[in-house]
């Protein structure tokens, strides 16, 4: 299903954006370094703020998470800069790694960096009306997660200071994520398998028929209601890593609902790189969006 959000809920996320980018700039650099939203166990959980010049309104934010097989990654890694000159500022948050928790400790990280940046969303100009949640490979797997999760108490979690202070999002971009723990390994290719067999076992503990429940925990298939957010993913018909089945199982997912969403194939492409984020693809990202 090709899906224009013009008409949707997203109508609003980035009006005002063609103004603002007149003014703005690609700020490379983060406006904000190493913001500490959360400690958990003495250690801190940063994430960097990048913040577009030149913008009076009220900013909407993409809250970034890095991809890296889930143990693996870091937040300096933000492919999606250059919508900071269609006026969209960026949180990229780093999250507790499988090695040093399993699943769901991440989306309990993820979701309290967004109740951190939705109380301070004064201090930085940010519309919190206007949350939108974007990652890539295991990232784009957790931002799809967190943004159709909001009514799932496991995974809430305790972490942070701003628990009275909402997680929800109003718009998903997934870039080449998984979506069903349950099925992705019958879909994987050989090499894929060596990939997600190691990377599996470190998130969930094991194998997911080892743990079934768990698995479906993680699952964003699981979690869709009538209620999620829009819904945009962009993957390559050649990825030999996550399968592509993984995003078209999410479409079918939302489309059971009647709910917005929209799958970029991305002929020829395979798991990341430079073809996935080049401007153009991005403006017009930003501009389906608007």
């Amino acid at each position: 299903m090709t899906c224009c959000w013009s008409s949707g809920i997203l109508a609003w996320l980035t009006c005002g954006l063609v103004a603002f980018s007149a003014q703005g700039s690609m700020g490379a650099e983060p406006a904000a370094r190493e913001l500490t939203y959360a400690t958990v166990n003495g250690t801190a959980l940063r994430l960097d703020l990048y913040i577009p010049d030149g913008a009076e309104a009220k900013r909407p934010l993409i809250v970034w998470v890095h991809g890296g097989a889930w143990r693996s990654g870091d937040k300096a890694d933000v492919p999606i800069r250059s919508l900071l000159k269609r006026g969209m500022a960026i949180a990229s948050v780093n999250y507790r790694l499988s090695p040093q928790a399993m699943f769901p400790a991440q989306v309990h990280d993820i979701k309290a960096a967004i109740r951190y940046l939705r109380h301070h969303a004064a201090d930085w100009n940010l519309d919190d009306r206007r949350f939108i949640i974007a990652g890539s490979s295991a990232g784009g797997h957790l931002a799809a997660l967190v943004g159709v999760s909001h009514s799932v108490p496991e995974l809430e979690g305790q972490v942070g200071q701003f628990r009275e202070a909402s997680s929800q999002v109003q718009g998903i971009i997934s870039f080449y994520g998984a979506s069903n723990l349950e099925t992705i390994l019958a879909q994987s290719t050989p090499h894929g398998l060596n990939v997600r067999i190691p990377a599996l076992n470190l998130l969930l503990g094991g194998h997911p028929e080892e743990h079934p429940e768990l698995a479906r925990l993680a699952s964003p298939v699981a979690h869709v209601t009538a209620d999620d957010p829009p819904l945009w993913l962009i993957h390559g018909d050649q990825d030999p890593q996550m399968p592509i089945n993984q995003s078209h199982e999410l479409v079918g997912a939302y489309e059971r609902l009647d709910l917005p969403v929209n799958l970029e194939v991305v002929y020829g492409g395979k798991h990341g790189g430079d073809l996935f984020f080049t401007d153009q693809r991005l403006d017009r990202l930003a501009d389906e969006v608007r």
